[in-house]
């Protein structure tokens, strides 16, 4: 990883952890593969800090931006995917 995660001043410390670990799970999602349950955890609390779509679309294209990672593309597979499923890109 050559690139710095998309934060905000605003966020806690534990915030920022959080965010973080949503974007790492995106990372494995391309990488290995993730377990559905552990994306959608990831998922919820990053909706937790970020509850607006326009701030939820900005931070995952700046994401994208900087890894080639589509955070949209997971989340949309994540949605179709039956429980236990890993989800892979």
């Amino acid at each position: 990883m050559d690139y710095q995660y998309p934060i905000s001043h605003l966020w806690s410390t534990e915030e920022i952890v959080d965010v973080i670990h949503f974007f790492q799970s995106i990372e494995k999602a391309y990488e290995k593969g993730i377990e559905k349950s552990s994306l959608i955890e990831a998922y919820r609390r990053f909706k937790e800090i970020v509850p607006g779509k326009a701030d939820e679309k900005n931070i995952c294209n700046e994401f994208e931006e900087v890894s080639g990672y589509s955070a949209y593309n997971v989340v949309q597979k994540m949605k179709q995917a039956a429980p236990g499923e890993t989800i892979r890109l």
